[in-house]
């Protein structure tokens, strides 16, 4: 492809992008393709020549884009947001074009530098301690999993003699925790039978009292406690672990401090929801996520630590072909994380935040908060119908209730969620909730408005009519 083709593509590209955010709306929200009904369309070996851009493109609308679950129409509301935005798309394609490879300062420093400002800023949003120096990873999952490296090497390589580094490490989750730290605790060679899930109260936080108790147990039984995980917004209903008296726990007892808000982060940057992050002062390291509900495209990870150099010491390497004459003045992020390679993520944030500024973000997040406590309100209002965890930011739990005993209760609203996403004007999903079936309510998605939620309701309510 010549640049002259490239360049007749890339406008058409464009105006197909503006259009698919503008028409969004028209579509069903989730994917109606069965399973394998897109592999069947597509050669089973690869062209043996090229074949022409249109012929691509085409298939992509034909083929492709059917089996494509829409994760930027105003009726989302599944799982959670993962926002784009026009400032972001428009960053990534000149990433894209750019093709740089941000591993070290000498291979791009303006995209070291910019991912130094724009964490920082950043940092600023959300009020986190002066001290906290970030980077960007790709996922929650990867931050997580290199606080639970550090956290290993903090209790046995930096620190303990031989003797000590045979003994166990253990980490500390609540039952609420999310997935990533099962599978962190797994990758990072602690042992599943050394992940500690703490119990939580009526709220579903994790209790203080219950995880000091785990770890003087495990302190007694010869084992070393290395990290806590706090939640600062859980999966299943956004629950917030109380940071400040974990935080206390953890220094008393000389414990790594985790805080996985990966969601719920976001909403710090509304000075009304610091609460969230009473107790900062004691965190360790902490994770959000842009690319849910901070309108920046997947992936961009926002990964934040107290102690720079425990986070370099774990992760640094120094073979001849990567040593540059600058290393001594600038940072080599290449040395914050597990990745050698590096996206130039930093510039769709730039993007978004010089775009949006930090006002308009707040009146998004303000305006999610604020839906979601009307719907709250609407299911309140309605007989058969039930909250079932506190609406700390823009998420709302709730089930059907009729009365039925638990397991009848669990396949109502097994049906209703299954009614109400077969009309395909919505998407909601389910977890499981202190053992109960129950629908989630996620609102945040960049487009939508009061009415997207009310005809959300409207459809939810007829639905359990018919279950009923």
């Amino acid at each position: 492809m010549d640049t002259e083709q490239f360049r007749k593509y890339g406008y058409e590209f464009v105006d197909w992008i503006a259009d698919y955010m503008e028409k969004v709306e028209q579509l069903p929200v989730r994917s109606e393709v069965l399973p394998g009904e897109i592999k069947k369309q597509l050669p089973h070996a690869p062209p043996q020549q090229g074949e022409p851009m249109a012929q691509i493109f085409s298939d992509f609308q034909q083929i492709i884009m059917p089996g494509i679950t829409h994760w930027q129409h105003p009726c989302w509301f599944a799982y959670f947001p993962a926002n784009n935005s026009p400032a972001s798309v428009l960053a990534e394609m000149l990433t894209a074009g750019m093709g740089a490879q941000a591993m070290v300062w000498q291979t791009s420093p303006a995209a070291t530098e910019l991912e130094e400002v724009v964490m920082e800023w950043l940092r600023q949003m959300l009020g986190l301690p002066e001290e906290m120096e970030g980077v960007i990873q790709d996922t929650a999952s990867t931050s997580t999993l290199c606080a639970l490296l550090t956290a290993r090497e903090t209790a046995t390589g930096f620190m303990a003699n031989e003797e000590g580094m045979r003994q166990p490490l253990v980490v500390y989750a609540s039952t609420e925790g999310h997935s990533s730290i099962d599978k962190a605790v797994k990758i990072a060679g602690y042992g599943k039978k050394n992940l500690r899930h703490i119990p939580t109260d009526e709220n579903y936080a994790m209790i203080p009292e219950k995880l000091e108790e785990a770890i003087k147990n495990d302190v007694a039984a010869g084992l070393i406690p290395a990290c806590v995980v706090a939640s600062v917004g859980t999966t299943s209903s956004t629950a917030v672990d109380p940071v400040r008296k974990i935080g206390e726990i953890c220094r008393r007892h000389n414990v790594w401090l985790h805080v996985d808000a990966a969601f719920s982060g976001t909403a710090a940057i509304a000075e009304e929801n610091r609460w969230m992050l009473d107790g900062a002062e004691y965190i360790d390291s902490f994770v959000f996520n842009p690319h849910k509900w901070m309108l920046t495209n997947f992936d961009c990870s926002a990964y934040f630590v107290r102690d720079t150099e425990k986070l370099i010491r774990t992760f640094e390497i120094h073979p001849e072909y990567l040593k540059t004459g600058a290393d001594k003045e600038v940072k080599n992020f290449r040395d914050w994380g597990i990745q050698l390679g590096r996206r130039f993520r930093a510039l769709k944030l730039w993007f978004v935040i010089r775009s949006y500024g930090v006002e308009g973000i707040r009146q998004m997040v303000n305006e999610h908060l604020r839906l979601a406590r009307l719907f709250k309100e609407w299911i309140e209002e309605e007989k058969h119908f039930e909250v079932l965890a506190p609406v700390h930011v823009s998420l709302v739990v709730f089930r059907l209730n009729n009365g039925a005993a638990e397991d009848e209760l669990d396949s109502l609203n097994r049906l209703l969620l299954e009614k109400v996403n077969a009309t395909g004007e919505v998407f909601l999903t389910h977890t499981s909730l202190g053992g109960r079936y129950a629908i989630r309510m996620a609102i945040g998605q960049r487009t939508t408005q009061e009415h997207h939620v009310r005809e959300a309701w409207d459809i939810i309510r007829a639905k359990a009519a018919e279950t009923l």
